[in-house]
């Protein structure tokens, strides 16, 4: 497996932890057998849940970016330096806003944000042949 799908399957499996702390605020909030029903009257979210919540919707956003470009590269057979160096500024960036967001700390978030669209774009510009 290349480099880049390897950190694609990274990145899943990082939204798969995402993904597993929003249920767990949600199983927190309203106990576990509301969250196995239809989910017609749960509690109003808490902070963290509500968080968590958008820090999954923001990562699978981000998501769409990424994956498209690493499989369009694998398919096509274009792999190097660019294409490696974006999938890991991706997860790790990924990662770091995880963090940041879970924890409610201020000001840094964005930043790992926009990494995550710089790598994209690296991805992007090398798949075109403008770095190579």
């Amino acid at each position: 497996m290349s480099v880049e799908l390897t950190y694609l399957a990274y990145t899943i499996a990082l939204f798969f932890v995402v993904v597993f702390l929003q249920a767990g605020t949600g199983i927190q909030n309203n106990g576990g057998l509301a969250m196995a029903n239809n989910r017609d009257n749960l509690k109003p979210p808490t902070v963290i849940q509500a968080r968590m919540k958008r820090l999954v919707d923001n990562y699978r956003e981000n998501l769409w970016f990424f994956a498209p470009l690493i499989l369009i590269a694998a398919i096509s057979g274009i792999s190097n330096q660019w294409t490696v160096l974006g999938a890991q500024v991706f997860f790790f960036s990924r990662l770091g806003h995880a963090i940041w967001y879970a924890f409610g700390w201020p000001i840094v978030r964005p930043l790992f944000w926009f990494a995550g669209i710089v790598a994209c774009v690296l991805i992007f510009l090398a798949l075109f042949g403008v770095l190579a």
